[in-house]
């Protein structure tokens, strides 16, 4: 099994900045693509970013392409998001994600093994 925890949320002005971190500990070596998803007050979980596991190739929801960075260290088991240039409707609840699996399919949240228990992020206006 692995587990993950979700640490770097908190409440930030429009225009701010946060990183988010996503610490993986248990059966590590089983990790391969790792993500990050979100979810609002009544709306879906949704894709935002995520990460091959060798740290190559990387993917982003259209809407925060050039605020959000996702990164990761696999000497650590981290990974990690900058999110800058924070909007309001960044307000959601985001979670960390891993897959045993090399999967390319990086949106797709059923691919996904394991699961944080999400951090909250509010950006006030």
């Amino acid at each position: 099994q692995v587990q993950l925890v979700e640490s770097g949320g908190g409440l930030v002005q429009a225009g701010g900045s946060l990183r988010l971190s996503c610490a993986a500990s248990g059966r590590t070596f089983n990790i391969h693509t790792m993500g990050w998803f979100r979810q609002a007050p009544g709306k879906e979980r949704e894709f935002v970013a995520a990460i091959s596991g060798s740290g190559s190739v990387t993917d982003y929801l259209d809407s925060v392409k050039g605020r959000f960075t996702i990164s990761r260290d696999n000497a650590k088991n981290t990974v990690f998001l900058q999110m800058n240039s924070l909007k309001p409707e960044d307000t959601a609840v985001y979670y960390c994600a891993a897959d045993r699996n090399p999967n390319y399919e990086f949106s797709r949240i059923s691919a996904y093994d394991y699961w944080g228990q999400g951090t909250q992020v509010t950006v006030s206006s």
